[in-house]
């Protein structure tokens, strides 16, 4: 399933990707309950109330999908052109972000390639834009804002101190996200480290176009990686290279924060970003920032 949230004929509604077509599920299962002479229920409020109802709704969810087919049902199933696509997730209850967990982009930041422990920090709530949206920021606050092409990580159940094995049965799905970082607050000229301040300026965590169920990705630690702005390559890696997997990283944050469904893993960078390149160069108004992890769609936002 690609978990989508859009607009469609001026209101907002949640939905799956089907091909070349977006589905208004809860539409669909009412039009579904009345076919089989039931009343007729919307599945859920929205995105996230559909995690946070668990299987249950997942599988009504598929349920639904099976019984329309392939049929187009005027204002139920649309084509992508006629829908404007939004955060899938737009309310995520937290996203947790990680830093330096690729060995490249850790070289280029410190020069060590090794740690104990994940680097974890907040991105909060308000900095979650969907595709198309523009990346925005007060220029007399910050004048270095950087892009960071991540995987991010959708939470389908409640996950409190679970192991390495287990750690992906909490998982619902997974995302393309972009960890704008605005790193002269992240790096302030005093020597302060506000990582969270610098990374969670509105705007500053766009995600989608939608959330990729798990179920359709065979692998998710052998996928490529790739960020470019304004059509030229800027990061290209595999999430095979991050330091910590997705399963280590859900153990590691669950050992002392309950995970809930709905909240958001942003799993690391790898190499590339504009702040270590020589000289650095920085997002400027104007700019187009993409970000596509391999199986996820791409992920594009203008910078203003």
């Amino acid at each position: 399933m690609k978990l989508v949230t859009f607009e469609a004929n001026g209101q907002p509604r949640w939905g799956a990707r089907r091909g070349e077509m977006v589905i208004d599920l809860n539409l669909a299962r009412a039009m579904f309950l009345a076919s089989q002479g039931r009343e007729a229920k919307y599945l859920a409020s929205d995105a996230l109330d559909f995690l946070r109802q668990g299987e249950a709704a997942w599988d009504a969810a598929q349920e639904t999908l099976e019984f329309l087919g392939s049929r187009v049902v005027e204002g139920i199933v649309f084509p992508k052109s006629a829908v404007r696509l939004r955060a899938p997730i737009p309310n995520p209850p937290k996203v947790i972000g990680v830093g330096l967990n690729y060995g490249e982009h850790r070289r280029e930041h410190a020069g060590d390639t090794a740690t104990a422990y994940p680097v974890l920090f907040a991105k909060f709530p308000n900095a979650v834009i969907g595709p198309g949206e523009a990346i925005t920021w007060d220029s007399a606050l910050t004048q270095q804002v950087d892009y960071e092409g991540e995987l991010g990580i959708v939470i389908g159940k409640r996950a409190r101190r679970v192991s390495e094995i287990e750690a992906l049965d909490f998982v619902f799905g997974y995302c393309n996200l972009n960890d704008i970082s605005a790193r002269d607050l992240q790096f302030d000229e005093k020597g302060a480290h506000q990582w969270t301040r610098g990374k969670s300026l509105d705007t500053f965590c766009p995600t989608g176009p939608y959330v990729v169920s798990k179920d359709e990705i065979a692998d998710v630690q052998n996928l490529a990686i790739r960020c470019w702005v304004n059509g030229e390559l800027r990061q290209e890696s595999n999430t095979g290279n991050m330091l910590s997997g997705v399963a280590a990283l859900i153990a590691f944050i669950s050992q002392g924060i309950t995970l809930m469904p709905g909240d958001i893993i942003a799993s690391g960078t790898p190499s590339g970003v504009g702040h270590y390149r020589h000289p650095p160069v920085y997002l400027k108004p104007g700019d187009v920032v993409e970000v596509e992890v391999e199986g996820l769609g791409r992920l594009s936002n203008p910078v203003q």
